[in-house]
């Protein structure tokens, strides 16, 4: 639950340096945000030129960021991984997505940037890129959630968690403490970026299945205390541990004031929401917002991550060199659908009239939902090649309607909206 005295989003995206203060006549304005994916942690499938030359490997074949260093040593990891930080998000991007009317950045990081050990393979110098996506945030005035998006041993065996495979976090006695002394480091660069960075995420996507509800909920108390004792000022982001809505309550308890609760949005990690019609996206995304709706009323709720794809074809999005479930390559016995392909899913150029009109409506139905909630943050600002998932492309494509403002949509029924205060 947020304090009584919640501070709100400035109004004015367009004027740089005017920070969170406490501002009761103003209007609060919804969080609309997207990820800086693919950026600090690396993710096949969102850059996979990365990862191309080892498509056909059948042995050392990196999956993950723990892996690509592995196969390669440190000396040209570093040398490759310095190049990407340098190429894969520029000024340009920034000041584009303020124009596309974005107030909001989630940049996730992972701990081996923070809290580096001679024991792993993982290699450093993230910080300097770090901050210089900071400073354009600061110049185009907009506020930064920096997220823990990896921790030892892996919270949920993602390759976004940087290593990819079993989940391991919590079982070695030193994993809990290195992971906050990783968030007093990311409290220390927020101190930095008073005016910028405005919440740290504890951790992203802790997989229930894989760790105690018990042991999460814990760990939340411990990295808020944590947090604030660096960074007072600093919000709490929280993700729902891929819980169902009934059980948010006792994992964010009403103590952790200055919070929000993340939950992430997909359609295509199943073969039950794979064969949805396009009209039942839209009506799942619509009931989607009485979720967030509901559980905004007791702790800020954002969205923190959903895109508009309704297939899995995205390259490699299951995992390096995994096919997609959409065509039968990946998982299940067959294709979705008789005949179903993954050709041209992902590239615009093949998409007909009625694809675009039905990914537009998708987009405003999440929007608009999200924003019943205190607002949204889609994954991700850009690929390489996965259309569905690359807000840029997708708004100058008109696909992402522009402005994104939910309440300016009619896609879902009309119901009341919660308020879209965003911490402190």
């Amino acid at each position: 639950m947020v304090a009584v005295n919640k501070c709100c989003l400035a109004s004015a995206v367009a004027t740089p340096n005017r920070g969170f203060a406490k501002r009761q006549q103003q209007a609060p304005e919804v969080v609309r945000g997207v990820n800086i994916g693919g950026f600090l942690v690396l993710e096949p499938w969102i850059r996979p030129s990365l990862f191309r030359e080892w498509n056909h490997a059948t042995s050392n074949v990196p999956v993950d960021e723990w892996s690509f260093c592995a196969v390669l040593g440190k000396q040209e990891c570093s040398r490759r991984l310095r190049q990407h930080w340098e190429e894969w998000v520029q000024e340009s991007d920034i000041q584009t997505l303020s124009s596309m009317h974005i107030n909001t950045l989630r940049i996730p990081i992972g701990y081996w940037a923070l809290v580096p050990s001679k024991n792993e393979p993982y290699v450093q110098g993230q910080i300097p890129y770090l901050r210089r996506v900071l400073e354009w945030a600061k110049k185009y005035a907009m506020r930064v959630i920096l997220d823990l998006h990896g921790v030892p041993g892996s919270q949920n065996g993602f390759d976004n968690s940087g290593r990819r495979g079993d989940v391991k976090w919590t079982k070695d006695p030193t994993d809990i403490p290195r992971t906050l002394d990783a968030l007093g480091v990311l409290a220390e660069v927020a101190n930095e970026y008073p005016l910028n960075v405005v919440a740290i995420q504890a951790v992203n996507e802790p997989a229930n299945w894989g760790v105690p509800k018990a042991t999460i909920a814990h760990f939340y108390q411990l990295a808020y205390r944590r947090v604030k004792s660096v960074a007072p000022q600093i919000a709490l982001v929280f993700h729902d541990a891929f819980l169902p809505d009934n059980e948010w309550e006792s994992l964010v308890p009403q103590n952790l004031t200055d919070s929000l609760l993340d939950t992430h949005i997909y359609h295509v990690f199943s073969e039950e929401q794979l064969r949805l019609s396009p009209d039942e996206h839209v009506s799942q995304a619509c009931k989607d917002g009485s979720k967030v709706g509901g559980s905004n009323g007791r702790v800020r709720t954002i969205c923190g991550e959903f895109s508009l794809a309704t297939t899995d074809c995205a390259l490699w999005l299951n995992g390096f060199q995994r096919g997609a479930r959409w065509d039968g390559s990946y998982l299940t016995q067959g294709p979705v659908f008789p005949d179903a392909t993954c050709q041209g899913e992902e590239d615009l150029r093949y998409w007909s009239r009625a694809k675009r009109e039905a990914a537009r409506n998708f987009a405003m139905a999440q929007i608009q939902s999200y924003e019943r909630g205190t607002g949204w943050i889609f994954w991700n600002f850009k690929t390489e090649n996965a259309a569905t998932w690359d807000f840029i492309r997708l708004t100058r494509e008109g696909i992402i309607p522009s402005p994104p403002f939910g309440n300016l949509f009619n896609v879902c029924p009309l119901s009341n909206r919660n308020g879209f205060a965003i911490i402190r």
